[in-house]
């Protein structure tokens, strides 16, 4: 009974995975906890973030809410996931994180509950995104915080990002989206 039980299971899993082929597939809950369907931002270009409060890409998000300032009005979002996988450069709260977020870096552009872009516990919005747009040399894992993802209106990843590449550089790609 139990490998049957196991072998539905799988079934099940595969097939769910075969049938989430765009970002509007998926949901998450907001900072705030309530669960948000990623349908909620269709027909916009989105750039998807894992962010982190201590680390040293922190900065960045001033690039991103200047990003989000400059283009929102224009049909883009940047959702931002907090991660503390990385050296535990996430630890606080969810109110934590969006008072440190606001007060420092002015941000208001969508924030979620913390979560997991690698491994078994991964969001499966990230297992998602990481299938799409592999990195480097084809790895899918995430390397570190600031790992974006660009995503056109139809809800497709266009491009991967590394934590190095800075907001303003992306700029170009988002404006040919928007177009």
């Amino acid at each position: 009974m139990y490998k049957l039980f196991t072998v539905i299971l799988l079934i099940c899993t595969l097939n769910a995975g075969e049938s989430m082929k765009h970002l509007y597939d998926f949901s998450a809950k907001t900072i705030e906890g309530e669960t948000l369907s990623m349908s909620a931002y269709k027909n916009k270009v989105i750039l998807v973030v894992n962010v982190a409060s201590k680390c040293g890409y922190t900065p960045q998000y001033e690039g991103l809410e200047k990003l989000y300032k400059t283009y929102k009005h224009k049909g883009f979002e940047i959702l931002g996931f907090p991660c503390n996988q990385f050296k535990n450069q996430e630890p606080g709260t969810a109110k934590e994180i969006r008072n440190f977020c606001s007060i420092n870096y002015g941000v208001t552009f969508p924030l979620f509950t913390k979560i997991d872009v690698n491994g078994e516990q991964a969001h499966p919005l990230y297992v998602f995104l990481k299938k799409e747009k592999p990195g480097f040399l084809g790895t899918e894992s995430i390397k570190w915080n600031f790992t974006k993802f660009l995503i056109d209106r139809q809800g497709n990843v266009i491009k991967r990002y590394g934590s190095t590449t800075k907001p303003a550089e992306i700029a170009g790609d988002i404006e040919k989206l928007l177009q």
